[in-house]
């Protein structure tokens, strides 16, 4: 980017956005230090040294970082334990940790912890936070642990209240409410609005409140960070914490910052190693740890920055307000920075990312996690989710799902799904056994393995119904080889699903009655998928494709274009033909077009000829010269031969497919003489596209504007 143009994006976008970052950063950095039982000053720095030093060095552009609410428990449980200076060494070398396992190129492993322990987790944490600071609002000090906090709160909300009990409400009650003022109050940032708020009404009103305490020399008495003088394993292990956690909140952080805009992607090793170094300096220099910030990330993506140099911006004007305005933000109330932690807290317990992980049939997962780091702590909660969370995978992939009820023919049908292995052979052998003897009984396989022993009891039992007068289908749609290979594979060796393989390769029954069976397919397995889509289109229809193609059976539109229900306004006859406008044989594809032009408003229609086309092979040996409706039909594709014999050949093609071609080319001819179509490709608002499927490749070709046919992905339209 030229310079000039790089001032003007820092003036326009970056500028004015790191102060909005900014405006919401300062008090919640304040109240993240408060709640983590650190200095206030620390929150601070980690703002700082987030802002400037993960805004250069890390991978994600537009991600703002600083202190996050997610290692406040964390870190209040360090600082018990250890002391602020080993707490920092414990960031410090949290940092480094970091910083190798971005360099090991190890980033996207972070992906493969289930959404409902990381959910669950902050989840937790956001109510470990709102019930503590609930008591700070409420006038009394945090009991410290979550069982503590639940069991005191009713006491504490029957005791009378002070006036820090007011301030904090206020701030709780703007925090809230912001979202219904005006658009133009609302540029001010909720979390700022709460603690201006709360401050002006402490000072207009000299309410004897605690406020923030920062030392009169913010150099003077600095804690380097030390070591501890024991308990090392617990250091490690308080090490190992700070830096997965911190490392998969900025890694999910800035997936979801990459989300808001359309600016360069994330290289997530590059944040990971900007984060470590964020974090081995914000510990060294006496901060909290730091982690990429999605509340502050929104903000900044939202304010329009475009660049790094508005998260950059943003920590130079923490470092600013520090230096020369402290007396500024020891006006702050203690109980305004806890009820704004109050409602950050409940808001990490995102309803969406509860509905989410139901409907995933995670709740149980999220649950545990939320419900161990509340009551236990971070690491046993966490640990408690990945055990349910792997323990609920294997019995997925390992049990199967086994009913049998009677359908409509009194058969007895058992159905299998998922995978059959010996854990699921006790229940099969239940649900096998009160089948009655001499019963006509299908067995329908849905399932993607089936190991020795439950093929074995299969098997065997299979044998004794038929041996004892019974019937035995197997209708098998996964690959379990129980039967004939020819019967559910294809001839590649790859199991074929059903609706991309003909009724011969999956029907055992008289071909007369394979529609039935078919429909019975569709019914039992398509229609439950399909359905929600069909009832959106139950009263309109809106295709994007008039689709003229032959009658040929071997030739099915939805699947050699990938559609669905809606997409294709599907033209068939006999060798595709769009007969010349106002001939007799024209009247039918006419209306046709008609309606899919004038009304449907289709911007698109193709027309797409096959091989070994049966229409074009009669017309090669003079089929169109006889009587009936077939050769009268075929008179219409008289000019389509014309053109072929004048037309250079290809000699990619045999004559056959040649012939074919030309015809395609012919029919888009006599299709832009159609007068709907002769208006809307005056109007620029529809486009004529020539297609080729060839049938023994099983390959798609498109004409080129030159006519000529190039596969689809060579084409200048894909």
């Amino acid at each position: 980017m030229p310079m000039p143009e790089k001032l003007s994006t820092l003036f326009r976008y970056d500028l004015p956005a790191s102060f909005v970052v900014f405006l919401v950063a300062v008090p919640l950095s304040l109240g993240i230090a408060a709640a983590s039982d650190a200095p206030i000053l620390a929150g601070l720095i980690a703002a700082a040294v987030g802002g400037i030093v993960a805004g250069l060095l890390g991978g994600a552009p537009l991600q703002v970082s600083g202190p996050a609410a997610g290692l406040t428990v964390i870190v209040a449980e360090l600082v018990a334990q250890f002391g602020w200076a080993t707490t920092c060494a414990i960031t410090v070398i949290a940092g480094l940790v970091q910083i190798v396992l971005g360099l090991s190129r190890v980033a996207r492993s972070a992906m493969a912890l289930s959404p409902a322990v990381v959910h669950g987790m902050l989840a937790g944490i956001g109510l470990t936070i709102a019930l503590g600071q609930l008591h700070v609002v409420l006038g009394a000090d945090s009991p410290g642990n979550g069982w503590d906090n639940l069991i005191e709160l009713p006491g504490q909300l029957l005791t009378p209240h002070g006036p820090a009990t007011s301030v904090g409400l206020l701030a709780i009650a703007v925090m809230v409410g912001w979202r219904w003022m005006p658009a133009a109050v609302r540029r001010i940032p909720a979390p700022l609005a709460a603690i201006g708020c709360a401050t002006v009404l402490s000072m207009t009103l000299a309410l004897p409140v605690d406020r923030v305490d920062l030392p009169g020399d913010l150099f003077r008495g600095h804690l380097l960070p030390a070591l501890p003088d024991g308990h090392w394993p617990a250091f490690v292990v308080g090490v190992l914490t700070v830096a997965l956690v911190a490392s998969v909140e900025s890694l999910l952080s800035a997936m979801a910052v990459d989300g808001m805009h359309h600016g360069p992607r994330a290289s997530l090793n590059r944040e990971l190693v900007g984060q470590g170094v964020a974090n081995t300096l914000s510990g060294g220099l006496g901060g909290l740890p730091v982690t990429g910030v999605i509340v502050r990330s929104t903000a900044n993506v939202t304010a329009g920055a475009r660049t790094r140099a508005s998260a950059v911006l943003h920590g130079v004007w923490v470092v600013v307000i520090t230096l020369f305005l402290t007396a500024a933000i020891e006006e702050v109330p203690l109980a305004a920075l806890a009820g704004l932690l109050v409602v950050i807290g409940v808001r990490l317990v995102d309803p969406h990312h509860v509905r989410a992980v139901r409907r995933h049939g995670d709740l149980s997962v999220y649950l545990v996690t939320a419900g161990g780091v509340v009551f236990l702590n971070l690491l046993e909660g966490v640990l408690a989710g990945l055990a349910l969370a792997v323990a609920l995978t294997l019995r997925r992939v390992l049990c199967s799902g086994i009913s049998a009820d009677v359908d409509a023919e009194g058969r007895h049908r058992i159905t299998v799904e998922g995978t059959l292995s010996f854990l699921a052979v006790p229940r099969l052998s239940r649900v096998l056994g009160a089948i009655p003897a001499r019963s006509d009984v299908v067995v329908e396989l849905v399932v993607d393995f089936l190991d020795h022993a439950a093929y074995d009891h299969l098997s065997l039992w299979i044998d004794r119904h038929r041996a004892g007068g019974g019937t035995v289908q197997i209708d098998e749609i996964g690959h379990s080889a129980l039967t004939d290979a020819a019967e559910t594979r294809s001839r590649t060796g790859l199991p074929l699903p059903r609706w991309f393989s003909p009724w011969g390769e999956w029907q055992a029954g008289e071909p007369g009655d394979r529609v039935l069976t078919g429909a019975r397919e569709f019914q039992r397995r398509a229609r439950p998928l399909v359905r929600p889509f069909l009832a959106e289109l139950s009263d309109h229809q809106a295709p994007t494709t008039l689709f003229i193609t032959c009658a040929d059976a071997r030739v099915v539109p939805n699947l050699i274009t990938t559609s669905g229900p809606g997409d294709l306004f599907t033209v068939r006859n006999i060798g595709n033909l769009v007969p010349p406008y106002g001939t007799d044989e024209a009247s039918s594809v006419a209306a046709a077009v008609e309606y899919a032009v004038d009304v449907l408003h289709v911007p698109t229609i193709v027309v797409c000829g096959h091989s070994a086309c049966g229409a074009m092979n009669a017309l090669r040996s003079g089929g169109d010269n006889g009587a009936g409706p077939l050769a009268s039909w075929l008179c219409a594709a008289r000019p389509s031969l014309e053109r072929y014999e004048r037309d250079e050949p290809d000699p990619r093609f045999e004559p056959p497919e040649q012939l074919v071609q030309a015809n395609v080319r012919q029919q888009l001819e006599h299709l832009a003489q159609y007068p709907p179509v002769a208006r809307a490709l005056a109007e620029d608002r529809i486009q004529l596209i020539g297609m080729f499927f060839d049938i023994g490749g099983a390959e798609m070709w498109m004409a080129d504007t030159d006519g000529h046919f190039t596969p689809v992905e060579d084409s200048a339209l894909a």
